[in-house]
């Protein structure tokens, strides 16, 4: 569930925070970073849960009409496809589910006020009303109506990211891959799912896990000998002015250029610029793309850039050039 992009930031924010505190350690800092994906993978199965209050709200609303002195013919029967859709079901029952939240304690009884605002907003939308009028009732309608409600209701909550801000520092830039990932799960749901459906684990595989610690633990222990490369690449610039995040950035890239040999330096790149983009200033995925790009090359050329493994053939490529132009110098 914890991409490697995820983990990227986390990392990227633990350094930060690393960087500033000169007595922190690199155990104390691995802690931090741990944590900080866990917070991410409990959002996961606070989101996760969300359709169901928002359904079992709407279920006491209805139960509540029916209990009215003069009760019209809607009250007394009203339509209840939002409240019986499986994939609700499915997700109510699930053992998995219940388990991890029952046992980190998470639930949304402390926010009755959301969950009503989130009910009539969405009791507003045409994905609602069209969803209701439907004569279809099948599984496959259920799945899409749960997949747009996270897409087009749950993520466009501003009410929902100050509540997630309020209730943690760690979750502040986690919706919009979350809710990507409660979609992935919505998706993988089949009608024989039934309340043993498994949903993502936290890291896809140990590779994953590992790549979090050694991402973090090789920026820290290498870190003079990314500060010189910089150094070297950035002469015109003095490196002390250089915004601190973007040195960051900049040494996570070149510390998979060097330690991370499955990686394929365009990936690395393309990865932390895109991160530039969100965490630093306008003019610096131009910047640092033109730094990182000269450092690539040049430690190309130098041999100190070594890939192997499947998907790295335009690695290959690069290195022959690097070769070809050396001989003839």
């Amino acid at each position: 569930m914890i991409s490697r992009r995820i983990i990227r930031v986390k990392v990227l924010q633990v350094l930060y925070a690393y960087s500033a505190d000169s007595a922190n350690s690199m155990e104390n800092a691995e802690k931090e970073l741990f944590f900080s994906l866990k917070k991410t993978f409990d959002l996961y199965h606070y989101l996760l849960y969300l359709s169901v209050e928002v359904a079992d709200y709407a279920l006491s609303i209805m139960e509540l009409h029916k209990r009215k002195n003069f009760p019209t013919e809607e009250d007394l029967n009203p339509n209840t496809m939002f409240v019986d859709n499986r994939i609700i079901g499915s997700l109510r029952s699930n053992k998995e589910l219940n388990l991890y939240l029952e046992k980190n304690n998470f639930a949304w009884e402390d926010n009755q006020k959301f969950i009503k605002n989130l009910y009539h907003t969405l009791l507003k939308t045409d994905l609602y009303k069209n969803y209701i009028a439907s004569e279809k009732n099948n599984f496959s309608d259920d799945k899409t109506f749960i997949k747009l409600f996270f897409e087009e209701v749950v993520l466009q909550s501003e009410a929902l990211n100050e509540l997630l801000e309020e209730k943690s520092i760690y979750w502040n830039d986690d919706l919009d891959f979350v809710t990507s990932m409660v979609i992935k799960t919505i998706k993988s749901f089949r009608e024989d799912s039934g309340d043993n459906f498994k949903i993502l684990p936290f890291f896809k595989d140990e590779d994953d896990k590992q790549f979090a610690r050694d991402l973090l633990g090789k920026s820290i222990m290498h870190h003079d000998e990314l500060k010189e490369i910089l150094k070297n690449h950035t002469k015109n610039w003095d490196i002390e002015r250089i915004a601190n995040i973007d040195n960051l950035i900049m040494e996570l890239a070149i510390i998979e250029f060097l330690y991370f040999p499955t990686i394929p330096t365009k990936v690395t790149l393309n990865e932390y610029i895109e991160l530039s983009k969100y965490y630093s200033t306008e003019k610096s995925p131009v910047f640092i793309n033109g730094i990182l790009d000269k450092v690539a090359k040049n430690l190309k050329s130098e041999n100190k850039i070594e890939k192997k493994g499947r998907g790295l053939i335009g690695e290959e490529k690069d290195k022959n050039a690097n070769a070809n132009a050396n001989l003839k110098l």
